[in-house]
């Protein structure tokens, strides 16, 4: 006779087993170039969906049922070696993933159903949800994470499947080389968690969250660590959720991942992937306690973020970028929201998060017929629908106006400093090694030394050896 306790630790796996259950069924049967048909695929999608999101909300009962409020499932200890590393395999249901997981498959869920219509005799109608289900169990992963390293494994999940929808339609130049800029930005993104994870290590021994943010449940729990290291800790996280969600100065990317279909932009941009750094700065809150510093960045860095979101959002001319700045100015309003943890309760942003990505995939999903629903009541009423006014016509005078309107078509100018400080060094530094390895080969092989060293590149005509 299986125990509750057992009981409840089946549904946990059934909600990690669903989604990897779509990723091998429908990626093994990809590989041999004999996809299913489209109501095949749709059905195999919407039974993967409907069975993790029933699990999910099984759990959700059970807990409440039983009065669990943290239930760990453990998948043994693949690596241990005493006091120097250890790892393994853990997954964690408590008040913020278990909600998390569940807007996850909802949404997913919505968003599948939608696909299988808008992408109906597309070319790549298999490839984009093989793709979806890398994104949903990157996500499912990474919410039920209770280690450091299976956090980084959904992390990466949900990253290069969003790069790869982003770039969906292969055969565009734009499509390609946003995707290319997006995965640019999240390998910045992936670099600081994956310092925070090896900080982590050092300090324990291990990545469990127990260990480092102590044994109580969330959002009570107590991080043993000190103010030093925890704002170390803190500001890594918090750079690799800036570069996740958009945050300054990483915004630049999110308008880029506009290039992919609407599906993918609804759930993954605008709704899901965009919260993804917030999750990670919820989870781990009890840092902030232990750094008032860490308290302040998150703070200003939510403001500034949805200050900077408004401007650039208020000259946007096509509809999916105005919403993705309008996204992006609530999730920097959330992220300042758990900055002030001391003055609102964490369960404030976690509410927030949650009926703003429901709210965002509705939008997304709605922008296209509502242009052509604008368009013809605009032709019925023989005029332009009036604008609005903004506040900042009534407040600001003539060049300042158009100094904001400006910065915002520039969209705050971070694209040109991210080019320029921190891309452009590592392309002249890549072709400076360059030059040196092949002055090295030619003076080894005997030949000649060339002196055309001068490479183009995207960014100009640069020096190999200066």
């Amino acid at each position: 006779m299986p125990t509750p306790q057992h009981l409840m630790t089946f549904l946990g796996l059934l909600v990690i087993l669903a989604p990897l259950s779509l990723l091998l069924l429908l990626g093994v049967v990809s590989l041999f170039d004999r996809p299913f048909s489209e109501q095949t695929t749709t059905r195999i999608l919407q039974v993967g969906t409907a069975v993790g999101l029933l699990a999910a909300l099984a759990v959700l009962a059970g807990m409440l049922i039983l009065g669990i409020r943290f239930l760990p499932i453990e998948l043994g200890n693949w690596v241990a070696i005493p006091g120097l590393y250890h790892f393994s395999l853990k997954f964690i249901f408590d008040r913020l993933s278990v909600p998390f997981v569940i807007l996850a498959f909802v949404l997913s869920g919505t968003i599948g159903a939608f696909s299988s219509r808008y992408l109906h005799r597309e070319r790549g109608f298999n490839r984009f949800f093989v793709l979806y289900s890398l994104f949903l169990l990157g996500m499912v992963v990474t919410a039920l994470a209770g280690t450091s390293e299976t956090l980084f494994t959904g992390w990466e999940m949900v990253g290069l499947s969003s790069a790869l929808l982003v770039g969906y339609y292969q055969s565009r130049p734009g499509p390609s080389r946003n995707a290319l800029w997006v995965w640019s930005v999240y390998r910045f993104s992936d670099a600081a968690l994956l310092l925070a994870v090896v900080v982590m290590h050092h300090l324990g021994g291990e990545g469990d969250f127990d260990e480092l943010l102590g044994a109580d449940v969330w959002p009570y729990e107590h991080a043993m660590i000190s103010s030093g290291q925890a704002l170390l800790i803190g500001s890594l996280c918090l750079a690799a959720a800036a570069g996740k969600s958009a945050l300054i100065p990483f915004s630049g990317w999110l308008p880029r991942a506009m290039e992919g279909p609407t599906p993918s932009s609804a759930v993954f941009y605008g709704a899901v992937s965009v919260h993804l750094g917030v999750y990670l700065l919820l989870r781990l809150s009890p840092l902030l306690a232990c750094s008032p510093v860490l308290s302040v960045l998150v703070v200003v860095l939510g403001l500034s973020t949805a200050f900077f979101a408004y401007l650039a959002g208020s000259v946007q001319t096509d509809i999916k970028s105005a919403l993705s700045y309008a996204s992006l100015t609530q999730v920097g309003i959330i992220v300042a929201e758990i900055g002030l943890w001391k003055y609102i309760p964490l369960y404030v942003p976690l509410v927030h998060m949650l009926g703003h990505a429901c709210l965002r995939t509705s939008q997304f999903l709605r922008a296209p017929s509502l242009l052509n629903d604008y368009q013809k009541l605009e032709n019925a009423i023989g005029d332009h629908l009036p604008q609005t006014t903004t506040p900042w016509r009534r407040i600001a005078n003539g060049p300042a106006l158009s100094w904001l309107y400006r910065l915002g078509l520039e969209r705050g100018y971070f694209d040109a400093a991210l080019i320029t400080w921190g891309v452009r060094p590592f392309v002249r530094a890549a072709h400076w090694c360059d030059g040196l390895e092949r002055r090295w080969t030619n003076l080894l092989s005997g030949e000649a030394s060339r002196e055309s060293d001068r490479v183009a590149t995207p960014f100009g005509v640069i020096d190999e050896i200066s």
